[in-house]
């Protein structure tokens, strides 16, 4: 299972509630699993922004995905979210444990040099477990799905 995350900004001027439409209009054309986050702080920022989860099986859903995001029945909710975005950064994550869901809550981990990581993942509190697969951006190494946490409203 594989997730890739997407986080970005709107464009400086655009309506929040706008923007935050926009989203969930291309969420709700999509045929995957997927959700989109209001963010109090970017996990490499201390920037507010958005967060996307794009729950897919494998690398060749992950293309398909890309395909998809942009075809003919989807093309116009993802331009008009699209014309509304600043800045993006995206991830790739895969499940490294647990049940795989759209977390409602994370914590966003860094493994230390040296430390093998399956010491790291045994040292971690339970619960689902991404790790970055591909670096696409200043995304952090692994993903630990926690509760619902006041720092995320899923939109």
């Amino acid at each position: 299972m594989l997730a890739y995350l997407f986080w970005h900004r709107p464009k400086t001027g655009v309506r929040i509630d706008a923007y935050e439409e926009a989203q969930r209009a291309f969420h709700r054309a999509l045929a995957v699993d997927s959700a989109c986050f209001a963010v109090t702080e970017l996990p490499f920022s201390s920037e507010p922004g958005y967060e996307d989860w794009y729950l897919v099986d494998d690398w060749a859903d992950l293309a398909t995905l890309n395909r998809m995001a942009v075809d003919a029945l989807r093309r116009d909710p993802h331009d008009r979210a699209a014309a509304m975005a600043g800045s993006g950064w995206g991830g790739v994550y895969s499940l490294a444990r647990g049940s795989p869901a759209i977390p409602q809550g994370i914590e966003w981990l860094g493994k230390s040099r040296g430390v093998p990581y399956e010491a790291f993942i045994a040292s971690l509190a339970e619960g689902p477990l991404w790790q970055r697969q591909m670096v696409l951006g200043p995304s952090p190494e692994f993903a630990l799905a926690t509760g619902p946490s006041p720092t995320r409203r899923r939109l």
